[in-house]
């Protein structure tokens, strides 16, 4: 068995003590110098992070009371009662529309930044149908195409307004970075 003198543990004290300086300093010059004038030192102590979408678009500060995107028919859901026509809509709301099938309700269901969503509803819940879709990212949006017989809906990057199409009705959901969605209802 070892027996450590005085000056033994003496030196294995300021040793340890040493070590554990060197950690200290190691891990505070972890942090980098004070040169760094990043992002995260700006925003240090705010309590607020910030996307970089955020600081291009700073809608989040005062949101918009109506919708900015513009439509041919404005806000307006009875335009759209003669099957042809073009709303801004902020949030969900539901109106009927006319599709080769009959009479059918459309509701907006959801309607954010770069986000909508939509349900087609004709017919009774013995005879009838419904179809929906949601269109969520820049630059997206669902068209919905109604026949005699049937619909199709393709969700994707939006494309261009619908063509008119004998026998079909078309309605197209395209979603905006302010969070306004625009409808198209196009019939022959």
């Amino acid at each position: 068995m070892t027996r450590l003198t005085t000056a033994g543990r003496t030196g294995r004290l300021a040793g340890g003590a040493l070590l554990a300086t060197l950690a200290l300093l190691t891990v505070a010059g972890c942090g980098g110098s004070g040169d760094d004038s990043g992002d995260a030192a700006a925003g240090a102590g705010t309590g607020k992070t910030e996307s970089p979408d955020s600081r291009a678009d700073d809608s989040s500060k005062s949101p918009s009371p109506s919708p900015t995107v513009t439509a041919a028919d404005g806000t307006d859901t009875g335009a759209c009662a003669d099957g042809n026509c073009e709303i801004a809509v902020s949030k969900p709301v539901t109106f009927d529309i006319k599709i080769p099938a009959g009479p059918a309700k459309l509701s907006v269901t959801k309607v954010g930044k770069n986000e909508a969503g939509f349900k087609v509803t004709h017919g009774t819940s013995k005879n009838g149908g419904s179809t929906s879709g949601t269109a969520s990212g820049k630059g997206s949006g669902c068209t919905t195409y109604f026949h005699s017989n049937g619909s199709g809906t393709q969700c994707g990057a939006a494309g261009g307004p619908p063509a008119k199409e004998a026998g079909t009705v078309a309605l197209q959901v395209v979603p905006s970075p302010d969070g306004t969605a625009i409808l198209r209802l196009v019939s022959p």
